[in-house]
């Protein structure tokens, strides 16, 4: 079998199985682990896998810049911006995530709903200017230009000083046993600290994060109330978390 044949399997099982065991994969296709070893270093350097002991796990899609991830299902983060905007009630403070997610919360906000946004996202934040009936708070801090968030040591204590009744978290990586992940370990850190500053916590994820993984872990799943998504009842992810105990919020 050619490399680049060994390669596209190796994509099209994970995409399939949602995991990969390199042991298994090699005796199956009487390959040594060495080999597929390597095949699955190749594939994680380009952004199509995350390698885990013994093996990997589907890599998230929702890594790069801003403008790159707007293009991404837009009307999958829509729903759920929708679904979860409906979380809100009147007289709430509200942690708002950044990111394309983020938005579309901030998009789906009704403009009579009287409530307190606090979000670590200028663009959030710039997001909501208009709204006639939002107060919003900005956490400042160091600048991750990628994400359009703050983050780093002045973000941090800034965050330590609020609390919430809610908190939207937007995440790359939504996995039943890697649990909720980041693509940075400075955003893993403050989604953390927010996560412990809000009462409840609900992961926003439009369907293409379902079973993938990012490098960094934000939290484990038993830290959030619920996951809000527009997968099917049907979808693999969505079964194990329902059997995991996690409750689902269908957009």
């Amino acid at each position: 079998m050619l490399a680049a044949e060994r390669k596209d399997l190796l994509v099209t099982r994970l995409r399939r199985e949602g995991k990969l065991v390199a042991r298994d994969f090699a005796a199956e296709f009487g390959l040594s682990e060495d080999c597929v070893r390597r095949d699955l270093r190749d594939l994680a350097a380009a952004g199509l896998c995350h390698r885990v002991h013994g093996g990997a796990l589907p890599a998230s899609p929702a890594i790069g810049s801003h403008a790159k991830r707007s293009g991404i299902v837009p009307e999958s983060k829509r729903r759920v911006g929708a679904r979860a905007a409906a979380l809100i009630i009147p007289g709430n403070t509200v942690i708002l995530d950044g990111g394309t997610t983020g938005l579309a919360v901030a998009a789906a906000l009704r403009p009579d709903l009287a409530v307190t946004v606090i979000t670590h996202s200028p663009v959030t934040a710039a997001a909501l200017t208009d709204h006639p009936a939002a107060d919003v708070i900005i956490l400042g801090g160091r600048l991750h230009k990628r994400s359009s968030c703050a983050c780093g040591a002045a973000a941090a204590e800034a965050a330590c000083g609020i609390t919430a009744d809610l908190f939207l978290l937007v995440v790359a990586g939504v996995h039943p046993k890697a649990g909720l992940t980041a693509d940075d370990p400075d955003e893993a850190a403050i989604r953390r600290i927010l996560v412990g500053r809000a009462a409840d916590t609900y992961v926003v994820a439009s369907i293409e994060k379902l079973g993938t993984v990012a490098p960094y872990t934000v939290v484990g799943l038993s830290e959030v109330a619920g996951l809000v998504t527009d997968a099917p009842a049907g979808h693999p992810v969505v079964r194990q978390f329902g059997d995991l105990g996690v409750s689902i919020i269908q957009a």
